[in-house]
């Protein structure tokens, strides 16, 4: 229950506390803490109606486990799986185990799986520390607690007691003494504690142990040979048993404190929202007056019992009344009794009331008819089925599924526990408001009932008989399902292994052969762990083989986990080692070949590199010859021939060149970075140089057909030439109009400016008129034959050449700048360069 408060862990609570393991190996000590541990579980356990035998083994399902936490801490854990399998052992023990941690517990080296193996020393461990945690830890005695404080309680208890000297938790209570005197210290009228001898511990002990049990209520967890026996009884069954008495005596106090905690759980009154809200909190309160507060009643009822049973001894033998400390007499617990009452009977006043307004009854009515049909039909037929004997005849498969099957089913019948309480609930509710049809729902809620009842029954009949003949073959099936796991991702290994292998590759460069080389070797490492794998996959089907053989187990089925055959992994395998020299040549052979290929783009490119730039060199070379020549027309056409030869007998290289290209494309080689010329980029430039040293011979010879034709001196051809230079700023063999205009001033021609025309720009009928206007009567004709002559190529360019025509043919027929200037913007404009 949610109202019962967590204390805070105590320094003593880590991480063990002062609880050695080894320890547990001392046959004495177990036998002591087991008989002790044992009774104490039992002490809380018959609360609920059960108890254990076996400490080590009634507590490897979790089921009586987390029974006991719920009755010592007084709240509710998840709800226990109850299954009978392994894994649903495992989940109940580590439900415990959480709820343990939960309360501030460091649980050191106690494991879920080694309670639910038995394992003796670890449960001995465990159940130490819940006595430590809900035992001994809220023990608070003069600011000291825990051990401290128990220790110090008996020794306040026991100080007027001759003989009796309480230092510690084994020696100092093998005589006895301690146990009578705690008992007389408080219950004067069980022992008569002046017959007892120091001298006589076996009668001590057993006097105490039975006064105990029979008076106290005090299970006997010791026993005194044992105690007498041992030269050092065991710590913990000691404190244990004295933490008994220390809650026996001290009832009064741990009343009240639990009255405190619940009253305000029972006056909290936040509403909740929704019906399945309140139907919770519903519940908690009848676990709270069933499970919790009955125990409670009784612990009241005995401490009036023994408070009046002292007194009047005390009287009778003339003694003081006994007077509790303020806030313990009987008076304070009777007073915080009815506070409790009164708050639990608010808290249920209010509880109805909220349900009531949350429902109504023409909403329960229809709720009820909609989930008793869900009910019945799930249940029609569910009976037939579960009275099946087809287990009795089904191999392992087979009785597998089955329990798969029967697992599904529980499953299916736990989720519908839910609605069938509902419908208990729904049908009980509608009666307390006097449901008009009360008499029908009751009939079918009832048949509803009985019939759960029944499918319960039969579906625990039908596990128990699938486990029984499941038991001699769950261990093939466990090999089955390890087989199946080990061997799907071995297989898929195998399976990718063999598809890597068969590969087709496709590299360029030596970097990327030397990746996959690398790669292969590093798989190759990987084989011997692999090997490794498919034995031990292979000795789990060589086990199931020899169980099979000495069980004579039917096994007409095969692994329902998996198809994979051993069979198939060694074929496979075998086929892997088959690949792998395989690939071993196809990498090297590919290795040899991308050698060979960077070795081919090595050869081109050094030469590339060469040659690449001499054509550059030799194109620049002839662009300053074709712009700075020397001498006469004669010496220059001399000097480029010689250059020309000079550049044919470099064609043996090219040739060359083609030849290293020609093995490349044979091998199929795309990229070259050692160069970043290509054999296209070497052609295009031998065939630019060619062509511009054929075309640089081809002008001077046109210069010197001109020259001998006009009659021009060399001295006017060098003047030209130096003038068309000079004005070439870009060194590109053509002018622009300005650069034209300053090369004809320089040369001596008084070139006015054109006020008509600004742009430099000149169109067709401009021309015809600028052409007429110099004494040129001519027809379409004519004018085209002009034309020709000017702009030859139609480029809309004048080239030194026809500058050099245009000179000879106007000087030849005026002088004037006008008749010059006319002639300018017949062949210059803005959309001509010249």
């Amino acid at each position: 229950m949610d109202h019962y408060d967590s204390q805070q862990t105590n320094d003593y609570m880590q991480p063990e506390e002062d609880w050695d393991r080894d320890l547990l190996l001392d046959p004495a000590w177990e036998k002591q803490q087991r008989k002790t541990f044992t009774a104490w579980c039992n002490s809380h356990l018959r609360k609920a109606g059960t108890q254990i035998e076996n400490i080590e083994e009634d507590f490897r399902d979790g089921l009586k486990l987390m029974l006991l936490l719920e009755v010592i801490s007084g709240e509710r854990l998840a709800k226990p799986e109850r299954g009978k399998m392994r894994v649903h052992k495992i989940s109940n023990v580590n439900k415990a185990l959480d709820f343990i941690a939960s309360k501030g517990v460091k649980l050191v080296s106690i494991g879920a799986e080694e309670i639910v193996d038995g394992n003796v020393k670890m449960t001995l461990g465990m159940i130490w520390t819940i006595i430590l945690r809900f035992a001994i830890q809220d023990i608070s005695v003069e600011e000291t607690s825990a051990k401290e404080g128990l220790l110090l309680w008996c020794q306040r208890k026991t100080a007027p007691y001759k003989n009796v000297n309480i230092q510690n938790f084994h020696i100092s209570w093998k005589d006895g003494l301690g146990f009578c005197a705690l008992i007389h210290r408080h219950r004067p009228e069980l022992i008569d504690y002046g017959k007892l001898r120091k001298d006589d511990p076996l009668t001590n002990l057993n006097t105490a142990f039975d006064v105990a049990e029979k008076y106290l209520d005090i299970p006997k967890m010791l026993d005194a040979e044992d105690i007498v026996g041992t030269a050092r009884p065991d710590e913990k069954a000691i404190m244990t048993y004295v933490s008994s008495f220390y809650h026996a005596f001290s009832g009064a106090q741990k009343l009240l404190e639990w009255i405190r905690r619940t009253i305000p759980w029972l006056e909290n009154r936040a509403p909740e929202n929704t019906m399945h809200a309140m139907q919770q909190k519903l519940e908690d309160f009848r676990d709270y007056r069933r499970l919790h507060k009955p125990p409670k009643v009784q612990e009241k009822c005995q401490l009036e019992i023994n408070f009046n049973t002292l007194q009047t001894k005390l009287r009778l033998s003339n003694r003081p009344a006994f007077m509790p400390s303020e806030g313990r007499m009987v008076s304070d617990i009777n007073n915080a009794w009815g506070c409790l009452e009164q708050a639990e009977k608010g808290y249920e006043e209010w509880l109805l009331n909220e349900i009531r307004r949350l429902e109504r009854l023409d909403h329960l009515a229809e709720k009820f008819r909609q989930k008793a049909s869900i009910h019945e039909a799930w249940t029609d037929g569910k009976e037939a089925m579960l009275q099946q004997k087809d287990y009795e005849t089904a191999t392992l498969s087979e009785i597998k599924a089955l329990l798969k099957k029967h697992e599904a089913f529980e499953s299916d019948l736990a989720a519908h526990q839910d609605r069938v309480e509902q419908i208990a609930a729904i049908a009980q509710e509608l009666n307390e408001l006097d449901y008009y049809d009360s008499p029908n729902v009751n009939a079918r809620c009832q048949k509803i009932c009985d019939q759960w009842d029944s499918l319960g029954a039969l579906t625990q009949k039908r596990r128990e008989a699938l486990e029984r003949t499941e038991k001699l073959l769950e261990t093939i099936d466990q090999l089955y399902l390890e087989y199946a796991k080990r061997a799907a991702p071995f297989n898929n290994w195998m399976e990718g292994a063999m598809e890597d292998l068969q590969d087709t590759f496709i590299v360029h460069t030596i970097e990327e052969i030397q990746g996959l080389t690398t790669a292969h070797e590093q798989f190759k490492a990987t084989l011997p762990d692999a090997d490794k794998e498919r034995l031990a996959i292979l000795g789990i089907h060589n086990e199931v083989s020899k169980i099979v053989q000495t069980y004579h187990v039917n096994m007409a089925g095969t692994n329902p986990y998996t198809t994979i055959t051993p069979q198939e992994i060694n074929g496979k395998w075998d086929h892997v080692r088959q690949l792998v020299p395989r690939r071993d040549q196809a990498l090297t052979e590919e290795h040899a070949r991308q050698q060979h290929n960077e070795k081919l783009r090595k050869q081109f490119a050094a030469q590339a590199n060469i040659i690449g730039p001499w054509i550059q060199t030799k194109m620049e070379e002839i662009g300053r010859i074709s712009i700075e020549m020397h001498g006469t027309l004669e010496d220059q056409l001399s000097h480029l021939r010689q250059y020309e030869k000079s550049i044919v007998n470099y064609k043996p290289k090219i040739d060359q060149l083609e030849g290293d290209h020609q093995l490349i494309q044979e091998a199929l080689i795309f990229d070259n970075k050692h160069t970043n010329y290509t054999m296209e980029h070497i052609r295009v430039g031998w065939e630019q140089l060619l062509t511009t040293i054929a075309r640089t011979i081809n002008e001077v010879e046109n210069q010197i057909l001109t020259r001998d034709a006009k009659g021009i001196s060399q001295e006017q051809m060098n003047e030209f030439r130096a003038s068309f230079n000079h004005f070439d700023r870009d060194h590109s063999g053509t002018l622009g109009p300005e650069e034209f205009k300053a090369c004809l001033i320089s040369l001596g021609y008084d070139i006015g400016n054109d006020p008509q025309k600004k742009t430099g720009m000149m169109d067709t009928d401009d021309f015809r008129a600028c052409l007429i206007s110099m004494g040129y009567n001519m027809g379409e004709a004519e004018f085209a034959r002009i034309m020709s002559i000017v702009d030859p190529n139609r480029l809309g360019v004048v080239t030194f050449q026809a500058f050099i025509d245009f000179m000879s043919r106007e000087t030849a027929d005026t002088d004037t700048a006008d008749q010059v200037m006319a002639s300018f913007k017949i062949l210059a404009g803005d959309k001509f360069q010249i």
